[in-house]
């Protein structure tokens, strides 16, 4: 078998000694692969590179397409950004695969029986991580959902329950509070569940899902959530397995595909011979399937169960009566080498077919587009003069009329404050103020402009504007309270 040249980085922290570790296995396990070491994180950031990876860097993910990637430090402060981040969205790793099963009993847990798998959105959702200051009180980050996002993520968790044999997916958003955002998401997913009539199907508001994976994991099976979701319910689940060390992840995408631990940098713990490698070793049994060797997958994944099966545990998963040796870093990779060909006893082997990759070819639907009518304005604005009084400011507001564009409503924080506000809503510095055209009224981004301009004769600080627009004569925003 030809070699396999792979993209490598280190990291930060544990990551250095988790990654020798783990490359320690595969070569022993007879891995056909090629290394190309790549420097990213720490490092790289107080360079003054704030994205923590060398520009030169990219022509290796993009020759070999295939990233075995240690946890890195991102500093505070500095306008740093995750590098996970960056490197997800710029290559395009839209899913995240997470699998997430019990090792029961020589993994500690209270529920034995967890096997699932989270598939969570990789490049949008808050993550795109558009923040704005926008007054001295109050603060902006913008969710940003899409279709197309939702649809790949979506198809391609059915495509996986397909593949791999899962009986049922299980979506999980909080459409319930943001009908449009999460909404789509969910409509998404309806829609897409109609073509696998032989995949079980339904859906959870995230908290309850939460909730029902802490409490009865056994009863899920795939779940597909966004991306701010999926990574907080990834780390749940995988705690309740045992422990988040133990957990591995692939990033794919159409051409390139990352595997990593889902666990942090844990710089408190790095070079003491501590860690548990076993996160990262997962990530590269899926990396070993990804790249066409499932026959060495099998071999390591099979070793590390049946080290655990024996008690050699890190420090982390050891416990009293059941382990019968904590061991360092090294020392579990050793173990794990010296049962490479050997099958765990009382854990189910595992099993890797040919071609049992994680990626799959994603083609979206063609939809016609939707009429688009601009039929108003919200309009940000920072006040605060008159003890905060909306009715002050409202009713200067109301004073304006261009082309039967007129205020219909002050929020702040979302909560309706004019006309016939609560006087108990405490009010912070930020108001949005709604305006709406009459009915058969027409208007244009130029009296958006003109409007803007009232507004500033008014010695008003207009920070921000957000168009509403109606699509194909459907609402394309939120109502507010009482509206």
């Amino acid at each position: 078998m030809s070699k396999t040249k792979i993209t490598v980085a280190y990291g930060d922290g544990i990551g250095p000694d988790i990654m020798q570790a783990t490359l320690d296995i595969l070569y022993a396990a007879g891995a056909q692969i090629e290394t190309d070491v790549i420097e990213i994180g720490e490092k790289v950031y107080l360079k003054g590179i704030t994205s923590g990876i060398e520009p030169s860097a990219w022509d290796s993910l993009r020759e070999t397409k295939v990233f075995l990637k240690s946890p890195i430090t991102t500093p505070q402060g500095g306008g740093f950004k995750s590098l996970n981040v960056t490197t997800r969205k710029s290559l395009g790793l839209y899913a995240n695969v997470r699998p997430c099963r019990a090792f029961s009993p020589f993994v500690k847990t209270n529920h034995p029986k967890t096997d699932m798998v989270i598939i969570r959105e990789n490049e949008e959702d808050l993550y795109a991580g558009i923040e704005h200051r926008q007054t001295d009180e109050v603060y902006q980050c913008l969710k940003l959902i899409s279709r197309p996002g939702s649809e790949k993520i979506i198809r391609y968790a059915f495509e996986y329950a397909k593949k791999y044999g899962r009986k049922k997916v299980t979506c999980m958003s909080k459409d319930n509070i943001m009908k449009l955002s999460d909404g789509l998401f969910h409509k998404v997913f309806d829609e897409i569940a109609q073509e696998y009539p032989e995949i079980e199907t339904n859906h959870m508001i995230i908290d309850i899902g939460s909730a029902m994976i802490a409490d009865r994991p056994e009863t899920l099976d795939v779940i597909v959530t966004l991306n701010l979701y999926g990574d907080i319910i990834s780390d749940i689940a995988a705690q309740i397995t045992g422990s988040v060390g133990l957990g591995g992840s692939a990033n794919v995408g159409q051409e390139v595909a990352m595997f990593e631990a889902i666990h942090g940098s844990a710089p408190d713990i790095a070079g003491k011979d501590i860690a548990n490698p076993s996160g990262l070793l997962n990530g590269a049994v899926m990396m070993l399937v990804h790249i066409g060797q499932p026959e060495i997958a099998e071999k390591v994944s099979n070793a590390w169960m049946k080290t655990l099966e024996d008690g050699m545990h890190t420090a982390d998963i050891y416990q009293e009566g059941l382990s019968k040796k904590k061991v360092g870093t090294k020392e579990f990779a050793q173990e794990v080498i010296k049962r490479l060909g050997q099958v765990p006893q009382t854990m189910t082997p595992a099993k890797f077919d040919q071609g049992a990759d994680s990626s799959f070819t994603i083609k979206l639907k063609e939809r016609k587009k939707a009429k688009k009518e601009l039929v108003g304005v919200d309009v940000f604005i920072d006040w605060d003069k008159d003890n905060r009084d909306p009715n002050v400011l409202g009713d200067q507001l109301a004073q304006i009329n261009l082309n039967g564009l007129k205020l219909k409503m002050i929020t702040n924080r979302g909560v309706k404050v004019y006309p016939g506000g609560m006087k108990e809503t405490f009010c912070t510095d930020h108001w949005r103020c709604r305006f709406t055209k009459a009915d058969g009224g027409s208007i244009n981004n130029a009296t958006v402009i003109e409007l803007l301009s009232k507004i500033d004769s008014m010695q008003l600080d207009a920070i921000k504007t957000e168009n509403l627009y109606t699509f194909d004569g459907q609402l394309g925003y939120s109502l507010g309270q009482g509206e």
